[in-house]
């Protein structure tokens, strides 16, 4: 038992992202990010709930308070686990700091320097995906999330809207793309396509079995992520892996996911339960030879929590590189700035998660949370994208 006792709880939002802070007697702050966002008045409400279970106690103490706040609650969700998952890497932050020692220290040690990421073109045509690849080799990363989707009523790529009423038409347009990846920069390159859950299943089958021959890395939540039964189906006609699992709200999805024999689970540390349930995910996966592959949209807190877990798991593969790093106008959010090069990010081995937010954040990133907004195809029906 430590003599540091939890004071506060706060939520920060800045820009899009839901910051956690935690403070403690002893002058010790741990960040943490909620990955619930464009709902910040519901996250506040349990962060409030939550804070009323934890003032005043030991923030050593992780594991029971993760098992406290996960099986007090009635009802579970999203909403409810990104919560949870924020105050858990704030507290192993805090962890961190108190002992003078970084995150993956108190996981069991480094496995390994750094961590492999993949970026990803914003383009939707052969020609611009092949260019967006070219300049990504170019400087220095070895992967692509190649994004094969495309609004249905999209003015600007009119040949979108048609890929999303003839089948035959949609995968021949996506496979030229995928064709398009690999002409471009050759073999030594992986190709990690992303559909966003926008495919049917005789549509993801098709698409896999089309593309194959090019040897994409794996496709990316082919289907809706919310029947595993059929998602282990779709698994059974295809040769190219599967990646699922950034939905995915706690440790059982990922394990029935597991065991239907996805080949790389994509836990999302700011929603799934945090860095307690991120290493337990890892485990698990590591026990059916399964790779892990964090989901990383969100801010540097995600990031930080990320490349932590990868440090302390031998079943890491790859990650996203932090979309709000790449173009660099939110890398002053944090006062230490991550390291990488060609394609691979270093592993913090500073205390804790080894970032501190900067002081004015609210000020420097004012609020600009994501809005609701159903996308519409061709034909005025809702699809994923």
């Amino acid at each position: 038992m430590s003599d540091l006792k939890i004071t506060d709880i706060k939520l920060r939002p800045a820009g899009k992202y839901l910051f956690v802070q935690v403070e403690t007697n002893g002058g010790i702050t741990g960040i943490g990010e909620d990955g619930i966002w464009g709902f910040l008045g519901a996250a506040q409400g349990i962060i409030d709930k939550f804070k009323a279970c934890l003032v005043g106690k030991d923030p050593f103490r992780i594991e029971h308070y993760w098992n406290y706040l996960y099986r007090s609650m009635y009802f579970r969700g999203s909403v409810i686990m990104a919560a949870l998952s924020a105050i858990d890497i704030a507290l192993w932050d805090i962890k961190g700091k108190a002992l003078g020692v970084p995150v993956y220290e108190l996981l069991g040690g480094k496995v390994r320097d750094k961590a492999r990421s993949y970026d990803v073109a914003f383009e939707f045509t052969p020609e611009g995906v092949a260019k967006g690849a070219k300049e990504l080799k170019k400087s220095g990363f070895t992967a692509m999330r190649l994004l094969l989707t495309g609004n249905g009523n999209d003015q600007k790529h009119p040949q979108l809207s048609v890929t999303q009423g003839i089948f035959s038409h949609k995968i021949a347009y996506y496979t030229e793309c995928v064709k398009a990846v690999r002409d471009a920069v050759g073999d030594d390159f992986d190709i990690l396509m992303d559909v966003h859950r926008s495919l049917s299943v005789p549509e993801a089958i098709e698409l896999c079995n089309s593309v194959e021959k090019y040897h994409p890395y794996y496709i990316e939540d082919p289907i809706a992520p919310d029947n595993f039964d059929i998602l282990s189906d779709l698994n059974q006609h295809i040769n190219v892996p599967i990646a699922d699992g950034e939905r995915n709200i706690n440790i059982q999805e990922h394990e029935m996911l597991i065991r239907r024999g996805i080949q790389y689970v994509r836990p999302d540390i700011c929603v799934c339960g945090g860095i307690t349930a991120g290493k337990k995910i890892a485990a698990t996966a590591e026990a059916s030879y399964a790779l892990v592959v964090p989901h990383n949209p969100l801010g540097p807190v995600s990031t930080a929590a990320c490349l932590q877990l990868a440090a302390a798991i031998p079943n890491f593969a790859i990650m996203e590189f932090p979309s709000f790093y790449r173009n660099g106008h939110e890398k002053p959010m944090i006062k230490e700035p991550f390291t990488w090069k060609d394609g691979y990010m270093d592993i913090p081995d500073r205390p804790g998660l080894g970032i501190e937010l900067v002081d004015n954040l609210e000020e420097k990133f004012p609020i600009a949370q994501r809005s609701m907004g159903a996308q519409q195809a061709w034909d005025g029906s809702v699809v994923d994208i």
